[in-house]
């Protein structure tokens, strides 16, 4: 199978117990690992630094205001007066508009008010990648479209409840094995790589096809039941 390598984060918190736990978020979330943790403005430029030189560059940064040493936002000024463009998300209880809008201006990407639950953490880094993944299949030009679509991931959605019995973390796997892959897979496919049973992968597919992230279709050439596949959708 095609598998993308996760993206490397960066997470940068003064307080240990809370970069421990958005470092600890972040390794729950499919296609996501933590390359490394600071707790000022130096460290984060130190690892920065430290990543490219070590050919490993950090993809993402999940930057909080509040730093000892420097405010979060002369920490984005910096590393874009750097020339580097790695993507950067604010987390931060800060509030205040002007906040906002320098951040924007400063290059964060997105921005996520403390405190928060997993569900708006992995909801932010999961608009990210499909960010990513949009404007990573163009091609060294874009097309509107594929504009239109990178740019649009990065809106946060309401989304509809779960049904009974389907789990966050689980349906997240589930769509990241079909977005690591060119090709169709079936619920006997996908139970194998995420070792859990068919009727499981079944109905997470089914979910994902219902909802408009999967496209379904039966696969030719088997023998007896019909046997269904599912491909990531290109739309989403």
């Amino acid at each position: 199978m095609d598998q993308h390598p996760d993206l490397r984060v960066l997470v940068v918190d003064d307080e240990a117990t809370t970069a421990a736990a958005h470092a600890k978020f972040t390794n729950r979330v499919p296609g996501f690992a933590v390359h490394a943790v600071a707790q000022s403005g130096r460290e984060a430029f130190a690892a920065l630094d430290t990543a490219l030189e070590a050919g490993t560059p950090i993809d993402l940064v999940l930057l909080d205001m509040n730093l000892p040493d420097l405010h979060g936002l002369d920490v984005a000024r910096r590393v874009r007066g750097r020339g580097n463009t790695v993507d950067i998300i604010a987390i931060t209880a800060i509030r205040d508009l002007n906040v906002v809008r320098t951040a924007i201006s400063a290059g964060v990407t997105q921005y996520l008010i403390k405190p928060f639950g997993f569900a708006a953490f992995s909801e932010k880094l999961e608009n990210y990648r499909m960010f990513r993944f949009n404007l990573g299949t163009t091609g060294p030009s874009a097309s509107q479209e594929s504009i239109d679509n990178a740019f649009a991931a990065l809106r946060s959605v309401g989304h509809a409840p779960l049904p009974k019995g389907l789990i966050t973390e689980t349906l997240g796997a589930i769509a990241q094995t079909l977005r690591s892959t060119s090709a169709a897979l079936s619920a006997t496919e996908v139970s194998e790589v995420l070792e859990i049973s068919r009727v499981t992968a079944r109905r997470y597919l089914e979910h994902l096809a219902d909802d408009g992230q999967a496209e379904k279709a039966p696969r030719h050439g088997t023998r007896g039941r019909p046997e269904y596949e599912y491909r990531w959708s290109p739309k989403r």
